[in-house]
Formats: structure tokens, sequence, C-alpha cells
């Protein structure tokens, strides 16, 4: 095995075990730092509702940035965003020079991560918020996502890779953190 390989079959151990030592982190921090309730389904307490409000205020502060920047960069390259727009332009999508389809792409890609994100987000928010969770658990984990998405927005669009994995590295610490919670609340 050369040295190519043995970095490959590094890289793509490190890929599978990540998600795992994730879960792991997370549990461990839900078992040992904040604790789990039985699951008690109930209307949010006014602690875990605060923590929803500061969240989506965040993610929406961070839609609003994505939006903004994809929307400049198309205007500084003159591009479209639909094939109407580029007819009306006289112009084609295949015309575009390369610096501005890569700049398009990084704020489309950073906008799709947190679409993806977000969804995940929302299903266990939304739960967490009505399983009567350990008040600190919630908001460290609810606020955390949307702190963490601001961070991964701001590293992607600055072309900062190692900072960008590390917030990523956070959202999903969060996500697993409310997953991890709600799973081990079932059976407390």
């Amino acid at each position: 095995m050369d040295i190519a390989e043995v970095n490959n079959s590094r890289a793509t151990l490190m890929v599978k075990a990540y998600p795992f030592a994730l879960v792991s982190f997370s549990l461990l921090i839900n078992l040992l730092v904040f604790g789990v309730e039985p699951l008690v389904i109930a209307l949010p307490s006014p602690e875990v509702v605060d923590a929803l409000i500061i969240a989506a205020v965040l993610l929406l502060g961070n839609h609003s940035w994505l939006m903004t920047v994809t929307e400049l960069t198309r205007a500084k390259h003159d591009l479209a965003a639909t094939p109407e727009e580029w007819e009306e332009k006289g112009g084609r999508p295949q015309s575009i020079a390369q610096e501005a389809r890569d700049a398009l792409e990084r704020r489309h890609n950073a906008h799709r991560n947190t679409s993806e994100n977000s969804i995940y987000f929302v299903l266990l928010a939304a739960v967490i918020a009505v399983a009567s969770p350990v008040a600190l658990m919630a908001q460290v984990w609810i606020v955390g996502f949307a702190v963490s998405r601001l961070g991964y927005t701001y590293s992607y669009l600055s072309a900062q890779t190692g900072l960008r994995g590390l917030f990523m590295s956070l959202s999903l610490l969060c996500l697993y953190g409310m997953a991890s919670y709600l799973v081990v609340a079932m059976f407390v």
C-alpha cells in the first residue's frame, strides 16, 4: 500500500467515524453535564421559548445574509437567476466567467448546506420544545446551532476551510445533542 492509499484509508476512516464521534460526544454532554429528564409532553417553558426565539432571529439573519450576498454576487458579475432573465439579457449561463461561477457556487453551497441542516434543526427543536427538557440543555443546543450556522456562513464565504469545518462540527454536535437527548429521554 502506497502513501496515497494509506492517507486515503485514514481519511475514509475519519469520515466514517466522524458522525459516531459527534453523537457519542453529544450523548456524554447530555448525560454528564445537563442530565436527562423523562420525556413528558407539555407546553414549552419560557426558557425554551426564549431560546427558540433567539435561534429563529439568528437563523433569519443568517438567511438574509446569504440571500443578500448571493444577489450582490449576481449584480457584481451581471448574472441572471432564471432562463427568462438570461433571455432578457441576451446572454447564456454558459458565458459566465469562471470567477463569477465560483463566487456564485460558493454562495449557493453555503445556502444549500444551511437549508439542509435547518430542516433537521426545526424538527428536533420542535420536539425538544414540547418534551419538557432540561432548560439549559435546550438553550445550549438550540442557540448553539444558530450561532454555529452564523460562524459556518462567515467561514464559508471568507474561504476559511478549517474554521468552516469547526462550525459545521458544532452545528452537527447541536443537532446530535438534541437527538440523543430525546432518545435517552424516551427510556429514562
